[in-house]
């Protein structure tokens, strides 16, 4: 289906642990810094280690000594609260077969981010280092060109409900995603957005116009492009959905689609040449981005 769980040390490194002595001492337990929101690769990583201890008869205290770190460490790798490092890695796997699966499965190790969905993280990361971005929206306004006020009303209409710190949490994560914008002036985004996205309602008018304020505002740099498709324009190739084309440093582009608490990571190039068609044959049919800021213009006038 060209998801890229297999095929995720392709497109991203495995995040590294925090470096340890590797000399005969063990590593007390909090010498390495618990992860605050452990990731479900830890998680499944540490369950993997933990299964085959279990199936070498091995405590936790046994595989301690043989790898040269404490029994509460192990403890925490396999409970997927601290990410383990090259060292604990080699060590284990030596201790545990050497069969090459636990270097296999930590290449795709990630830590976990606060609020960001698990299915998310991945898409998220290449975001930062991708060299282009692109983005076709059907529902709401694009992540990246939300205002606060409209980024918390979305967080606050879902369902189930989320608690205060949820929401706050969630609420910087996305504001925090916007810097990527300001911060790298010579990445190309490209956003393609239907207009009837603009004009649903949120809050009173003084919101509605503070969200094309900020929109009109992050679409003015060189690098950004904003193609809104208008309402008569009728059908398109992208009506499929929602979708996300990026293009990573080494020239590989992967496509990325969400739906109901779920998304899709995609790496076939049939499937991603795809996207890109679609995109590019949308692009022709939507606004221009001059007429695309004059409509923005123009809706926020009869606010």
């Amino acid at each position: 289906m060209g998801i890229v769980e297999g095929d995720a040390a392709e497109v991203e490194h495995a995040a590294g642990g925090v470096g340890v002595d590797v000399g005969v001492r063990a590593v007390p337990a909090g010498e390495w810094e618990r992860e605050p929101h452990p990731s479900d690769s830890l998680r499944t990583f540490g369950a993997f280690v933990q299964a085959l201890r279990e199936h070498a008869g091995l405590s936790r205290a046994d595989l301690g000594e043989r790898v040269r770190y404490s029994k509460h460490t192990v403890e925490s790798v396999e409970l997927g609260r601290r990410m383990p490092d090259e060292a604990f890695v080699e060590r284990a796997e030596e201790a545990l077969g050497n069969t090459g699966a636990l270097r296999k499965a930590a290449r795709h190790l990630t830590r976990g981010e606060a609020g960001l969905a698990a299915w998310f993280r991945r898409w998220a990361r290449l975001e930062r280092e991708a060299v282009s971005l692109c983005t076709y929206e059907c529902r709401l306004v694009p992540w990246l060109l939300q205002s606060e006020a409209y980024a918390r009303a979305v967080f606050e209409g879902t369902i189930p409900l989320r608690t205060d710190e949820e929401l706050e949490q969630q609420l910087a994560a996305r504001m925090e995603r916007q810097a990527m914008m300001r911060e790298r002036p010579k990445v190309p985004f490209s956003f393609i957005v239907e207009e009837h996205v603009f004009r649903r309602r949120f809050g009173d008018a003084g919101a509605m116009r503070e969200l094309f304020d900020h929109v009109l505002e992050c679409s003015a740099p060189r690098n950004v492009t904003l193609q809104v498709v208008p309402l008569e324009a009728g059908l398109h190739p992208c009506l499929d959905g929602p979708m996300r084309i990026l293009e990573t440093p080494a020239g590989q582009r992967l496509g990325y689609s969400e739906g109901q608490k779920n998304g899709r990571l995609i790496s076939d190039p049939k499937e991603v040449s795809a996207l890109c068609r679609r995109y590019e044959t949308l692009r022709s049919q939507a606004l221009s981005p001059n007429e695309s800021r004059a409509l923005l213009e123009r809706l926020r006038g009869e606010l």
